[in-house]
């Protein structure tokens, strides 16, 4: 009997012992030691463990947030061998995934690029989306309209069944995402729009790669773009000229235009020109009176972004002073606003933080036309 009660001792010590291997991964130590595979974007990181499950964070989920979010992507073929402590992790997701809903503009680039955007079932405002090939799956009906960001419509998200949704968000206040959670949908945080440079936001491409099991095609996308972007780089620094370049307009009796340590900025700086606000410390926008504009800019050389104006006599229609700036004397100026889709959404804003080495080739074909004299201007164009 003593021999009995010994033996279901070290069984039970040996099961305990085998739980606790099996059960490792979920441990905090699955967080701890892994180097990220990204190296640009600050935002986030992707981890890969050597059982084959890939942890992602996302440190900034909006401007600054004071928490990070940790996800789990498992091979589906694993989740009946692997146990993974969901309280470790703010989702666990069986991947790859067949059905997702997604909420910025910014993603669907994403994932066409990855071609996986006849997985995206539903999307809050598609009058927003630009994207040709999208628009058409809307116009089909395999898109639905799902309200809009602040107030999505839960009950229409249910019935789509997505396996994740990818949320954007400015703060830790959702009502429908908490609504989505506690009905077992996923939602993963992107904040793509958070980063301050140009190669940072081109590669959150690689946040929305493991969700398909994609990684190295994003791999290889992520470094043409890059290669793209430094060889463009490069080629500005052989101009003759640093011109100088304002940007904004005015809003009411306030100039908003882009901090000095901005995306903006960083591009106008990477064409090798001198934005006259380049020693900001903001990232994101300034806000000026016209006098210290006009003080600081009325003899730039060329006037970028200058809100949503597409044509000189609107311009000078909408202020009078506008007419002192040298960019408006001289038919310098160059906006993103004549670039739409088709219900009007700006392309910019959708495509342009995929692909940072077209707007920087915009940049250098406008403020240095003899450096790429071939390249045809795809987002900024003259005003009218």
């Amino acid at each position: 009997m003593r021999f009995f009660f010994f033996f279901l001792l070290m069984i039970g010590l040996f099961a305990c012992k085998n739980s606790e291997n099996k059960d490792g991964i979920s441990s905090i130590e699955l967080l701890e030691n892994r180097e990220s595979t990204i190296a640009h974007a600050k935002g986030f990181e992707v981890q890969n463990t050597s059982e084959g499950i890939t942890v992602i964070t996302v440190n900034s989920p909006w401007p600054a947030a004071d928490k990070s979010f940790t996800y789990a992507l498992v091979p589906r073929e694993k989740m009946a061998e692997v146990l993974i402590d969901p309280s470790h992790f703010d989702a666990v997701i069986p991947v790859p995934i067949e059905n997702l809903v997604v909420t910025s503009t910014t993603h669907i680039p994403a994932l066409e690029a990855l071609e996986v955007g006849d997985r995206l079932s539903g999307f809050p405002g598609t009058d927003y989306i630009s994207s040709e090939y999208t628009r058409a799956r809307v116009s089909a009906g395999k898109v639905i309209n799902l309200g809009n960001n602040e107030m999505m419509n839960t009950e229409m998200t249910l019935r789509l069944k997505p396996e994740v949704v990818v949320g954007f968000s400015i703060s830790s206040e959702n009502k429908t995402y908490e609504t989505l959670k506690r009905s077992g949908i996923p939602v993963v945080y992107n904040g793509d729009w958070t980063e301050q440079t140009p190669l940072g936001k081109a590669e959150w491409i690689k946040f929305f790669a493991p969700f398909f099991q994609l990684e190295e095609k994003a791999e290889i996308l992520f470094d043409s773009i890059a290669e793209a972007y430094q060889q463009a780089k490069e080629l500005a620094k052989n101009a003759n000229t640093i011109p100088s370049v304002m940007s904004g307009a005015l809003y009411k009796d306030v100039w908003y235009a882009p901090g000095g340590k901005s995306w903006a900025a960083q591009f106008i700086e990477d064409a090798n020109a001198r934005y006259l606000w380049e020693e900001t410390e903001e990232t994101g926008s300034l806000s000026l009176s016209l006098e210290s504009v006009l003080a600081k800019a009325t003899n730039a050389d060329y006037w970028i972004s200058p809100s949503q104006f597409t044509f000189y006599s609107d311009l000078e229609k909408a202020n009078s002073h506008y007419l002192q700036f040298n960019p408006l004397k001289n038919k310098k100026i160059y906006t993103y606003a004549r670039s739409k889709g088709e219900t009007g959404g700006l392309i910019f804003f959708e495509l342009g933080p995929n692909r940072p080495d077209l707007i920087l080739k915009d940049l250098i074909h406008i403020f240095h036309p003899e450096v790429l004299p071939e390249h045809k201007l795809f987002f900024f164009k003259p005003l009218q």
